[in-house]
C-alpha cells in the first residue's frame, strides 16, 4: 500500500454522515410546496436553504403532516418532525430514540456505506453511558467561572474588530466580523496557533459541504484530504499537550479519564464536534441578526432605543435563525408518533428550524419579535442530554456582541440579499454584504 493510501485509510469514507448527497443532485429548479403532491414534499433539498426557500415547506408540513414519511435510495426511510412539540419529545427520549448511528441524515443502519460512514465517532452521536463520560471530560470549557473569566477577552476583541469597520463602505459581515469573532474564540479555547485560526473555519466549512463545482470543496477527494491535514495538524498538538498541559479542549481530551487513550481518529470525531459548535452556529447567527434586524426594521429601531432588550433579543435572533436546521435520531424499536407507524432503524429529522416557527407556540413564528415572551423556549440548543454544551459561551458572544454595536452603531444596513451556504443541516451564510454608519 502507497502512502498516501496508508493515510487516506486512517479517514473514513464520509467524516460525517452526508446529510443530502442525493438531493444536492437534484437541479436548483425545486418546486414550491403547493406546487406538488404532500406525499413528495421533502425539505431535505439543500438548494431549498441556498436559495431561501425553505419556509413554505414547513408551513405546508406543520399544518398538514407534521411526521412526514421520505424515502431516499441512499438513505432508506426517514420521518420528518415538524412539530414543536414532537421534536422535543423524541429528543428528550434517548432510550427510544438513539443519537448512536449519526446526527444527520445517513445511509441505512447495518449497511456498508452506514458502517464507513460510522467508524469516526464524537460524543453527539452517542449514547449514555458513553455519551454523558465523553462530554463531562470537557464540561469544564462552559462552567460559569470559566465564562466570567474569559468575558473580558471577548468584549476586548469585538470592540477591536468593530472599531476596524470601516464606514460607508460596503464589506461582508460575514467574514469581517462573524467569522473573525468565532474563530478567535475558537483559537483561545483550543490554544491553538492564531496565525492558523483561519484553518479551524475551513475545516469547519469542510464537514458538512457537499461536494460541487464551484463550491466549497469540489470533490470528495478534496474533502479527505482536507481533513488528512486536520488530522495531521492535531496529531502535533496531542503530543505537545502530552507533555506542556494547558486549560484548553485539547489538553482536556487528551488528559481526560475517558478519552486519553483514544486513538487520534477518534479523538479528531470530538474536536470537528467542538469546532462546528463553536464556529458554524455562533458565526451564522451573528450574520442572522444583522439580516433579521433588517428585515424587520422597527425592532432594529427597538433595539437602538432600548439596549436593555439585548437579554430578550439574543434568544430571539438565535431562535429566528436556528443555525443547525436539524438533527436526526434512529428508532430503537417500533413505536408511533402522532399515528404514524415508525419502524425500527428507521432515521427522525427533527426539524428545529420549523419547532421553532411552530406557530402553536410561536406566534408570528416568521417574524422577528425582540420582545417575544417565550423566545428562550427555542429549540436550536437541542433538548435533553443533547443539549448544546456550549450554549452559554454563544449567549454570551452574542450579547457582547450587541452591546458593543449598540455604543458604536447608528445602522448596519444590508446592501444586497445575502449568499446561503449549499446545506440542509447548517442554515448559513457565506456572504452578506453591509455597510455601518457610526453613532
Amino acid at each position: 500500500m502507497s502512502q498516501t493510501e496508508t493515510q487516506n485509510s486512517r479517514l473514513p469514507a464520509r467524516t460525517f454522515l452526508s446529510p443530502d448527497q442525493e438531493q444536492a443532485e437534484n437541479s436548483g429548479d425545486v418546486p414550491g410546496a403547493y406546487d406538488i403532491p404532500l406525499e413528495e414534499v421533502n425539505p431535505l433539498n439543500p438548494h431549498l436553504f441556498k436559495e431561501n426557500r425553505w419556509q413554505e415547506h414547513f408551513v405546508r408540513l406543520r399544518a398538514e403532516d407534521p411526521v412526514h414519511f421520505n424515502e431516499l435510495e441512499s438513505s432508506g426511510r426517514y420521518w420528518n418532525l415538524t412539530r414543536w412539540e414532537d421534536i422535543r419529545a423524541v429528543d428528550s427520549d434517548w432510550k427510544t430514540f438513539s443519537s448512536a448511528g449519526g446526527i444527520t441524515l445517513g445511509p441505512p443502519l447495518g449497511s456498508e456505506r452506514q458502517s464507513a460512514a460510522t467508524q469516526q465517532g464524537s460524543f453527539i452521536a452517542m449514547d449514555p453511558p458513553t455519551h454523558r463520560e465523553q462530554r463531562r471530560t470537557v464540561q469544564p470549557v462552559s462552567a460559569p467561572s470559566n465564562l466570567r473569566n474569559i468575558e473580558p477577552l471577548i468584549r476586548e476583541r469585538t470592540a477591536r474588530v468593530l472599531d476596524s469597520l470601516p464606514e460607508g463602505e460596503t464589506f461582508d459581515w460575514v467574514d469581517t466580523v462573524s467569522i473573525e469573532l468565532t474563530t478567535l474564540m475558537l483559537a483561545t479555547l483550543f490554544d491553538f496557533p492564531l496565525e492558523d485560526r483561519r484553518k479551524l473555519t475551513r475545516w469547519s466549512d469542510i464537514v458538512f459541504a457537499i461536494p460541487e463545482p464551484g463550491g466549497i470543496v469540489e470533490t470528495q477527494a478534496q474533502k479527505r484530504d482536507e481533513f488528512l491535514e486536520c488530522l495531521e495538524y492535531f496529531e502535533l498538538l496531542w503530543e505537545d499537550r502530552r507533555t506542556n498541559p494547558g486549560n484548553d479542549l485539547v489538553t482536556m481530551l487528551v488528559h481526560g479519564e475517558n478519552t486519553k487513550d483514544m486513538p487520534t481518529i477518534e479523538h479528531l470525531g470530538n474536536l470537528i464536534l467542538l469546532i462546528v459548535g463553536g464556529n458554524d452556529t455562533t458565526r451564522n447567527t451573528m450574520s442572522g441578526g444583522v439580516y433579521a434586524l433588517n428585515k424587520f426594521p422597527d425592532q432594529f429601531d427597538k433595539f437602538l432605543a432600548d439596549p436593555g432588550l439585548i437579554p430578550k433579543m439574543v434568544p430571539e435572533i438565535i431562535r429566528w435563525q436556528t443555525p443547525l436546521s436539524y438533527m436526526r435520531r434512529t428508532a430503537n424499536e417500533d413505536t408511533e408518533i402522532r399515528g404514524k407507524k415508525i419502524r425500527k432503524d428507521d432515521q427522525l429529522l427533527m426539524w428545529y428550524i420549523s419547532g421553532n416557527r411552530d406557530e402553536e407556540l410561536f406566534e408570528h413564528g416568521d417574524a422577528l419579535d425582540i420582545e417575544r415572551h417565550n423566545a428562550d423556549r427555542h429549540l436550536a440548543f437541542g433538548y435533553g442530554i443533547h443539549f448544546c454544551m456550549g450554549s452559554r459561551m454563544a449567549e454570551l458572544q452574542l450579547r457582547i456582541l450587541w452591546e458593543e454595536i449598540h455604543q458604536r452603531f447608528a445602522r448596519i444596513e444590508v446592501q444586497e440579499e445575502p449568499k446561503f451556504a449549499f446545506s440542509s443541516f447548517v442554515h448559513g451564510y457565506t456572504e452578506l454584504p453591509v455597510q455601518v454608519t457610526r453613532r
